[in-house]
């Protein structure tokens, strides 16, 4: 029979640091947050071997007296936690990073930690040394300089061999480490931050200075690159007490993994559940599912809504009203994408751009000859020329190339965003001429999206109008898939799609959506069958409605290899324009690219 027993001082505090410090990453965010709460306007971080064989954090804030040291490496000491009217520890309306007490005990338990501060207004500072949980007295020590804290901790885990066995590599341990430093820094653009791996600077940012959104730009520009600040919205909505700002990436804009998806709880980073499903939820409308988008948002709101005391590491919270929370970012952020309009990620041409860039001089064809003269050819011979090169099914030019009377006056540039239709290239790219560039558009995925809305807008408002086969088309499928389909008969048919069995092993299609036109019934039949398939069985169309809606949209889409005449094309270009979120398709990939004349000409040695 097992005795129950109470476990050594020593064990009890490896434990607890088990909990608060399970790697070198989470040793930095307790120590960057104690300088931040310090008040601290520069913090300097120096790590080798991944942070375990040695991590330094100096800070220019309030620093430390000698009695203040004392206390500072007690468990559960703090001067953080504020005091209500009762008298009593309140962890309900609590303002800096940390409350608990914990991390410098933890760190100390279980590495040689060496603490050195010099209080405000004192010219002395002082020192003291935790060694696997033994604490030494407080000693003087020669001055910073400066009020501050340099803390360094050695050999970090010694103490907890076991724990020590599960570390990753140095590499994998001084990424975790960058990560963390850029989450806390992108909550904080006001102080500058310094990070040095190995004797290497892998960050170094200063200080932004400014209004509250321009700060935040820059920092995440700084951290997450140039193109996400500029192909960033900003966010800024509140409601009920609850703000939530920042900014976030265009569709076009996304990555494979969530590891660039910052989010920030009344300025604490955290890596919490309902807010990345929130900013899910807000772009599956968007984004295929293994793509991301890239976000950095801040949810403020008073104390009492929130409660950060739920996670030993404080990565998690608890909210009060959860679904307030989730409803206003997920509000806000689509409110943010459907002002975005048309537009698409500046990345996409400039990638197209980079590819252009000539690579050296390519050989002529045989049968060039160099023209004798710079005047322009006849008529005749420009029409024999054109028809020569444009053959086939590779492009087509809108005939407004005919010889013009030299007295005739040019005409007006282009004045609409996307300008007006030229050319159609291999039978799937429409070419645009805008005022200062021009414009590539995919016709399918365009003209996918713009179904897509359309039947988004039907099915929000009268219902989706059906259009009913003359013949009914049968399509005959594997007895489990003609099951899931029938299954869900009266759901597909509020989405305008009639099916009804038709003997074993087939259904008959009667009635298809109107807004698709002529489409290949037997392959929609057959992808919705694969969608069904990958969904829970307790799950209504309703829920999955992006999925489906985006199937049907993508087979009664304009399919590339379909010749468009000038005046559909032009179509195409105005109804992009005045549709939301025009500029991806449902997959998140781009329907068209820009490049503006100023870049081409670069391309030419003009500028």
């Amino acid at each position: 029979m097992s005795v129950i027993r109470r476990l050594s001082p020593g064990t009890v505090n490896r434990i607890a640091a088990g909990e608060v410090i399970e790697r070198p990453a989470a040793a930095v965010k307790e120590l960057v947050e104690n300088a931040l709460d310090a008040g601290a306007r520069r913090v300097i971080v120096n790590a080798e071997g991944g942070g375990l064989n040695r991590l330094v954090v100096d800070d220019d804030g309030r620093g430390m007296d000698a009695e203040t040291l004392a206390l500072a490496v007690e468990r559960h000491a703090t001067s953080k936690l504020p005091i209500d009217a009762e008298g009593e520890d309140d962890l309900l309306h609590i303002t800096t990073m940390g409350f608990r007490g914990e991390a410098l005990p933890s760190i100390g338990s279980i590495s040689r930690l060496t603490i050195t501060s010099q209080a405000e207004g004192e010219g002395d500072a002082w020192t003291i040394a935790v060694e696997g949980g033994e604490t030494s007295e407080v000693r003087p020590a020669p001055p910073l300089g400066r009020p501050g804290t340099r803390i360094e901790a050695r050999d970090l885990f010694y103490a907890t061999p076991a724990r020590l066995k599960f570390m990753k590599t140095e590499r994998a341990e001084d990424n975790a480490i960058a990560d963390m430093m850029k989450r806390i820094a992108l909550s904080r653009p006001d102080i500058a931050f310094q990070l040095t791996l190995d004797g290497r600077s892998r960050l170094n940012l200063a200080a932004e200075t400014g209004a509250e959104p321009d700060a935040r730009k820059a920092r995440m520009a700084a951290i997450l690159g140039r193109d996400f600040g500029d192909n960033a919205l900003e966010i800024d909505q509140a409601r009920e007490g609850v703000r939530v700002s920042g900014f976030a990436s265009l569709p076009t804009f996304n990555r494979g993994s969530a590891m660039h998806q910052y989010l920030f709880v009344n300025g604490r980073p955290v890596r919490d559940k309902l807010l990345h499903g929130a900013v899910r939820g807000a772009y599956q409308d968007f984004l295929a599912r293994d793509r991301h988008p890239v976000v950095a948002l801040f949810v403020d709101l008073e104390g009492g809504g929130v409660d950060v005391n739920v996670h030993p590491a404080k990565a998690e919270v608890r909210f009060r009203d959860a679904g307030l929370v989730r409803g206003l970012i997920v509000g806000a952020l689509r409110h943010a994408l459907a002002g975005a309009g048309h537009r698409a990620s500046t990345t996409v041409s400039g990638f197209a751009l980079g590819a252009a860039r000539p690579q050296g001089s390519q050989p002529l064809p045989p049968s060039y000859r160099p023209m004798q003269s710079w005047g322009a050819p006849p008529p005749s011979q420009f029409a024999e020329t054109a028809s020569s090169l444009l053959g086939g099914h590779s492009a087509r030019v809108e005939p407004d190339w005919q010889a013009r009377n030299e007295t005739e006056t040019a005409a007006p540039e282009p004045d609409r965003p996307l300008g007006v239709a030229r050319a159609q290239l291999h039978e799937t790219y429409v070419v645009a001429q805008t005022g200062d560039g021009i414009v590539i558009v995919d016709q399918h995925a365009a003209h996918e999206r713009l179904v897509y809305e359309k039947m988004k807008a039907a099915m929000a408002g009268r219902g989706v109008p059906k259009q009913a086969l003359l013949v009914p088309e049968i399509v005959e499928m594997d007895e489990a898939d003609l099951k899931r389909i029938l299954e869900r008969g009266e759901e597909l048919a509020e989405l305008g799609l009639s099916v009804e069995p038709f003997g074993p092993g087939a259904l008959a299609v009667r009635e298809v959506p109107a807004l698709l036109g002529k489409l290949d019934v037997q392959g929609l039949i057959r992808d919705l069958a694969d969608e069904l398939a990958e969904y829970d069985a307790a799950l209504s169309l309703k829920e999955k409605l992006e999925e489906v809606v985006g199937t049907m949209a993508c087979h009664g889409s304009v399919r590339s290899g379909r010749r468009l005449t000038g005046e559909e094309m032009n179509a195409l270009l105005r109804e992009m324009e005045a549709t939301p979120h025009s500029g991806q398709c449902n997959h998140g990939r781009p329907t068209y690219v820009e490049l503006k004349l100023k870049d081409i000409e670069r391309l030419f040695g003009r500028r």
